[in-house]
């Protein structure tokens, strides 16, 4: 799975005029050594879908943190985790949104 590529796509079939314009995807390193993924699903195909919390932890450096709260999908984990947090939000949007990935 490219979860970068797949991210894209998502990205890409959500720019609509409007919508890629405020902050969308906020992708940052934190000073705990890890990493923190904000996505804003306001106005998208899986705003409002229900996300299971997802909470993993391994170790003190391998851990994996995520939910949406507030129509944000909040990732957070580790400094080996960034692909993970990835996996866990692009399997969850291929999962509630039947549309991502049709041809058109």
């Amino acid at each position: 799975m490219n979860v970068i590529k797949l991210l894209e796509e998502w990205y890409i079939s959500n720019c609509e005029g409007d919508w890629e314009h405020d902050w969308n995807v906020k992708i940052q390193s934190v000073d705990m050594l890890g990493w923190l993924i904000s996505i804003n699903l306001v106005d998208t195909r899986v705003d409002g879908k229900e996300f299971p919390v997802y909470k993993v932890e391994r170790s003190v450096d391998d851990w994996v943190h995520c939910k949406v709260e507030n129509s944000i999908f909040n990732g957070s984990g580790g400094a080996g985790n960034l692909e993970e947090i990835l996996i866990v939000f692009i399997t969850w949007l291929v999962k509630v949104d039947k549309n991502f990935r049709k041809k058109k």
